[in-house]
């Protein structure tokens, strides 16, 4: 089964009929498979961008496992998503380094510039905006992630110049 991105500049979005019948194959590629749900999750928001509710209720069939059991699980880890996702994810830390050294100042720029709360996404789906707990960069605090990549040291005013590498 091959997975194709959604969001991927440059690609030809799949139908959501397609995308359903790609789904499908990996059910039944790992429906027999001991805790073959959270792969599936991971490839049903690897194909779709997130979690839609067909995507779930597909999932929910295929598996014959009931829909709050499988929205439990999309509920306990943050990894996955029911709402659509920016091409990009900006996580600000607020561990307790990042929270003293003026984390909380970042998050607030990163709010007002991309005009967006937590959780929420750009209307024009470029941006995501999530909080961390601790991403281990302590002695570079505060930072955040876009995408993989660790951002250090971070003043509000270089907000600007951060989004613009993402534009």
């Amino acid at each position: 089964m091959t997975e194709t991105c959604n969001s991927c500049p440059g690609v030809e979005p799949a139908s959501e009929r397609e995308l359903l019948a790609r789904l499908d194959e990996a059910i039944a590629e790992t429906r027999q498979l001991p805790g073959a749900l959270i792969p599936l999750l991971q490839i049903a928001q690897g194909l779709f961008g997130y979690l839609p509710e067909t995507a779930l209720k597909h999932i929910c069939t295929g598996l014959n496992k009931s829909y709050s059991e499988v929205a439990g699980v999309v509920g306990f880890y943050s990894y996955f998503s029911t709402t659509p996702r920016g091409r990009h994810t900006i996580r600000v830390c607020l561990g307790t380094a990042c929270y003293v050294r003026g984390g909380k100042r970042v998050l607030e720029t990163f709010k007002h510039t991309l005009g967006i709360d937590v959780g929420q996404t750009t209307p024009n789906r470029q941006f995501s905006l999530e909080v961390a707990r601790c991403l281990g960069a302590c002695g570079i605090a505060p930072a955040c992630l876009v995408d993989n990549a660790v951002h250090q040291s971070i003043k509000p005013n270089n907000i600007p110049v951060i989004l613009q590498k993402y534009e």
